[in-house]
């Protein structure tokens, strides 16, 4: 019931309001960089000090005007560019309906490959973040077509809490597809979703496993760390090598655990937002673990 009423708060004009007034100071830059390209970048060179690699990603969605949509995609080519000048180690993450997928899927494309070709001029990688249920297809049509047009370096993400995701990781592996592995962070009904935890933490594993064995690159996205420590059994027992996975989590959640790994030796990504379109994203992470709901609280509490 947590859960569904923080997701259904991500649509509260009036919450959002009140988020993009206090919320910075309130508690959200534990888990966002900031909201702007500078912000961002004195995160993630921070993170590459501490043996860290970033992703970053620019917070936004539903965008429905060509215009909003265009110039998304050249902010995500500024970002990629800024990355090369300070030599940062970061890719670019993105979602496509930030790119105008719901109202012009055809200008999504073209929006998100002039990134991609963008990227692949400075050597660098993007990955198209997945959304809710209703976009996996046209999501995952999108990275095809980017990778039939010759692209390699975008990636895409599954989430294990789909029903469908086994069969569309199988329908990739001809690919060698770089793909980033997750739960999932929306709320879907029972017709396409597991709804009970030990059910969707068994299917990430398994969805791991099968891409560690049979994928090109897996990014093993996940907090918890009995899931990271029996991917770590499976990398050790199949002599995985480390340009073939990584570990990813978000900024702000475990870096005690994120230093850890980094200390034993496992390549580790974190994912870092800013922009200024970042309550939606915040409120999904607070629906993700009851602890962030208490230490967003806490500061409400001392402001």
């Amino acid at each position: 019931m947590l859960r569904a009423a923080l997701l259904g708060a991500a649509g509260s004009r009036t919450l959002q309001r009140f988020a993009h007034r206090h919320g910075m100071n309130l508690g959200a830059r534990r888990f966002v960089a900031g909201e702007t390209l500078d912000d961002f970048s004195a995160v993630a060179r921070g993170l590459n000090e501490r043996g860290l690699r970033v992703a970053a990603g620019l917070l936004g969605e539903d965008v429905r005007d060509a215009r909003d949509a265009r110039a998304a995609a050249q902010l995500f080519e500024g970002i990629l560019e800024r990355i090369a000048a300070e030599r940062l180690q970061a890719t670019v993450a993105l979602k496509l309906t930030h790119l105008g997928l719901e109202a012009d899927p055809q200008a999504a494309y073209e929006n998100v490959r002039g990134v991609v070709e963008r990227a692949r001029e400075l050597g660098n990688f993007v990955r198209l973040d997945m959304e809710s249920s209703r976009y996996v297809d046209p999501t995952l049509h999108v990275y095809r077509r980017l990778r039939a047009a010759g692209y390699a370096n975008v990636g895409a993400v599954l989430q294990s809490y789909l029903y469908r995701s086994q069969a569309d990781l199988r329908g990739m592996l001809a690919f060698a597809p770089n793909l980033r592995l997750v739960k999932g962070a929306y709320l879907e009904p029972p017709a396409v979703a597991y709804r009970k935890k030990s059910d969707v933490d068994e299917n990430f594993a398994r969805l791991v496993e099968l891409c560690l064995r049979e994928g090109g690159f897996t990014a093993v996205a996940t907090h918890d760390e009995r899931l990271i420590e029996r991917a770590i059994d499976f990398i050790r027992a199949n002599r995985i090598s480390a340009d073939r996975y990584e570990f990813q989590m978000l900024y702000g959640v475990r870096p005690a655990l994120q230093a850890d790994l980094v200390r034993r030796g496992f390549p580790v990504r974190v994912a870092v937002p800013f922009g200024t379109q970042w309550y939606p994203y915040l409120m999904r992470r607070l629906a993700e673990r009851p602890a962030n709901v208490l230490f967003f609280a806490s500061n409400m509490w001392r402001a």
